[in-house]
């Protein structure tokens, strides 16, 4: 939860601005940090998976072996982000849809948020590490660090030094190094050091590299289409109109708050359906799936119900733009199909990666980008409705939980999973 209830505070801070730009660009250029960061979420999913099935076996240096060979590909990957960040910059406001002021105020955020690139890869790859150890109270502690100083420095960047959304930027950046040296200092601590000579010299081992690499891929191409959908709908809104944009950026917040709540149920499922499948427990598999599914749900309607229920409440605290919240309840209600959806859909995502069958995540997303999202978005952006618009989100989630559960049965039954040969050291 501490991630996006840093990023509404970021909105907070800028919906109660003058200017009513600085809210529209910053919405506008996370679509960009959508692509770089959330994209690249694979790194936390994959190395989840990798160190909850070594955990199971009690292998010590498969464990190692997979927070080293992640956090190398974590930084090689941050620093390539940081070399390209102009071209980078450049192709997405080309691509978005926006008035020359909203995207300068987005170039603003986007050119100081930028260099946190190599410590947000880096915290993917730790937290997954802890958390296949089932260390998540390392993980809280990474978050109240890095979120709760990213507050403090909004306050102070923001409101006292008027620094608008480019200190939006810059005290997300600055939080992001502050949550890496927490973790940092506590991997020093808990490495079993006497491993760390054998797990090196293993490091380049290409076999198990391209088994790592294989179920990366796959995880890959399922962020990149869920955050493409995301994209491709924040652009929407943008040619709708800059109030469209705003309205459905702030309700995106609360969708964000919700779903990344979920995903702390839904990588606890990853990590204990690695542990139960290396260990052969499949009833414990399926009575896990059951419990998560219900505890996402109660989670995700909550967020749904009390921003339906209390619009003006909710959205009040977000931004004091009246011409913003006249018109937002008309669209909240969605936002009961689209959590509950997004809630399950979830829960079988980190099923499935919690068993490394990333082809099986790659396939129900493209099917449902394919038949769900696109043809509804289509319409909706030809017809210039908001409502169509947010029907196709709930029409992308529906898809890609019906292609999932349909999998689940197999499961069960006789294994026909990608990885039936013993788990590589990776």
């Amino acid at each position: 939860m501490m991630v996006p209830l840093a990023g509404l505070v970021d909105i907070a801070f800028l919906g109660h601005l003058a200017d009513i730009r600085h809210l529209a660009g910053v919405i506008l250029a996370t679509i960009i940090f959508d692509y770089l960061y959330r994209v690249l979420k694979f790194l936390r999913s994959s190395v989840n998976a990798l160190t909850a099935q070594a955990v199971g076996l009690d292998d010590h240096k498969a464990v190692l072996l997979a927070g080293i060979r992640s956090g190398l590909i974590a930084l090689g990957m941050g620093l390539l982000i940081l070399s390209l960040q102009y071209p980078l910059q450049k192709l997405g406001f080309t691509i978005l849809s926006g008035s020359p002021d909203i995207e300068i105020a987005g170039a603003d955020y986007f050119q100081a948020r930028i260099w946190g690139a190599p410590a947000v890869l880096l915290n993917f790859v730790l937290i997954g590490w802890f958390m296949g150890q089932e260390k998540n109270s390392v993980v809280l502690l990474m978050s109240v660090i890095g979120n709760g100083s990213n507050v403090v420095l909004d306050y102070l960047m923001i409101s006292l030094w008027g620094w608008e959304s480019m200190g939006a930027g810059l005290a997300t950046a600055i939080s992001q190094y502050l949550a890496l040296v927490t973790g940092v200092i506590y991997a020093c601590f808990s490495i079993p050091w006497q491993t760390l000579p054998a797990a090196i010299q293993e490091v380049f081992d290409w076999v198990a590299l391209k088994d790592t690499v294989a179920l990366k891929s796959n995880i890959l191409i399922r962020f990149v289409v869920l955050i493409s959908t995301y994209a491709i709908f924040t652009n929407l809104s943008a040619a709708m109109g800059t109030e469209i944009l705003a309205e459905n950026g702030l309700l995106l917040q609360i969708a964000l708050l919700s779903q990344f709540t979920v995903q702390g149920v839904g990588m606890t499922t990853q990590t204990l359906t690695g542990n139960f499948y290396s260990k052969g427990a499949k009833e414990q598999m399926s009575s896990l799936l059951t419990v998560s599914i219900l505890t996402s749900l109660v989670i995700a309607l909550g967020f749904a119900a009390v921003s339906v229920l209390f619009p003006d409440t909710v959205f009040g605290l977000l931004t004091n733009h009246a011409e913003v919240n006249k018109h937002i309840s008309n669209y909240t209600i969605w936002l009961l199909p689209l959590l509950g959806l997004t809630a399950v859909a979830f829960m079988l995502e980190g099923y499935f990666i919690g068993l490394k069958e990333g082809a099986t995540l790659r396939n129900a997303v493209l099917i449902a980008f394919g038949l769900g999202f696109l043809p509804v978005a289509i319409t909706a952006s030809y017809l210039h409705n908001n409502q169509l618009l947010w029907m196709s989100l709930v029409a992308y989630m529906a898809v890609n939980l019906t292609v999932l559960a349909v999998q689940i049965p197999r499961t069960f039954g006789s294994p026909t999973l990608e990885n039936q040969q013993p788990l590589p050291s990776s």
